[in-house]
C-alpha cells in the first residue's frame, strides 16, 4: 500500500471520527436544565468550579447513553448527568450499602423519583454489573484509598464500562509538600493505579485546575469556598 493511499484512508478515518464526535451532544434542553430554579441553587453555585459542560462534553456524554456516577453522595454529578443524557438515557447513581445501613439512603431515593432517568445502586461498584456503561464519573472518591483499594476501585470502573467506554476521574490535587490527611491525593499515585487496572488513559485535563489552591490547606477549608484544584484524567475501557 502506498504512503498516499495510507494518507487517504487515515484522513477518511479521522474525518468520520470528527463527525461521529460532532453527533454526540448532551440533550438539547442540557443547558436549560442546568440553569433552571429547579435545579437546586447548591449545585448552580458550584458550577463556576465544577464546569459540568465542559466536563459533559470532554467525555462526549450524548443523549440515550447510559452513564454511572460513581459513589454519587450529594448527587451533584447525578443530576448533571441526568440533563445530559436526557429521557432516553439512564443514570446508575451508585453508592454502598452502608448508605442505607446509616440510613441516608433517602437522598438518592428522593433524587432518583424527581428526575425520572436515574435508578439507584446500593452495594460496590463492581456489583453493578459488567459492561454495562457508556461512560462513567468518579469524583472525590479516592483520595483516602490506599494501593491495593485504589487499584480495586479502577478495577471496578473497568468492569462497569462498555468495552470503549470512557470514564471521568476526579479528586483534589496534593504534592510533595502537601500535609497528611487534609483529603487530598497526588495525581500520580492515581494514574499508577489507572495504569495497573488496565484502563487507558486518554487525555489529562486541566478545566478543573485553579491556581487559587496552594495545596497546603484540607479540601474543607473555609477560605478554599470548595473551589479546590482538581485534576481529571479522561480514561477508556479497550475494546
Amino acid at each position: 500500500m502506498t504512503f498516499r493511499i495510507k494518507a487517504i484512508i487515515a484522513g477518511m478515518g479521522l474525518t468520520l471520527a470528527m463527525a461521529t464526535s460532532a453527533l454526540a451532544a448532551p440533550a438539547a434542553d442540557f443547558m436549560a436544565k442546568l440553569t433552571a430554579e429547579a435545579r437546586p441553587l447548591v449545585d448552580r453555585e458550584r458550577d463556576g468550579a465544577r464546569r459540568p459542560y465542559q466536563v459533559m462534553n470532554l467525555l462526549g456524554i450524548s443523549e440515550g447513553m447510559t452513564v454511572v456516577d460513581v459513589g454519587a453522595a450529594d448527587g451533584w454529578f447525578t443530576r448533571v448527568l441526568s440533563a445530559a443524557v436526557g429521557p432516553s438515557g439512564k443514570v446508575i447513581m451508585q453508592e454502598g450499602a452502608r448508605a442505607l445501613e446509616t440510613n441516608q439512603g433517602a437522598g438518592p431515593k428522593a433524587t432518583a423519583a424527581a428526575l425520572g432517568n436515574v435508578e439507584v445502586a446500593f452495594v460496590g461498584l463492581g456489583e453493578v454489573g459488567t459492561n454495562v456503561a457508556d461512560a462513567a464519573i468518579t469524583a472525590l472518591n479516592l483520595h483516602h484509598a490506599n494501593d491495593e483499594r485504589g487499584i480495586a476501585a479502577m478495577k471496578d470502573l473497568l468492569q462497569v464500562l462498555k468495552p470503549g467506554g470512557v470514564a471521568a476521574v476526579i479528586d483534589h490535587v496534593a504534592t510533595a509538600e502537601s500535609p497528611a490527611n487534609i483529603h487530598r491525593i497526588l495525581p500520580a499515585t492515581v494514574k499508577g493505579w489507572i495504569e495497573a487496572a488496565g484502563l487507558e488513559i486518554v487525555e489529562e485535563s486541566d478545566i478543573l485546575r485553579t491556581t487559587a489552591d496552594d495545596h497546603m490547606l484540607s479540601v474543607t477549608a473555609p477560605e478554599l469556598g470548595r473551589d479546590t484544584d482538581q485534576f481529571l484524567f479522561v480514561v477508556r475501557k479497550p475494546n
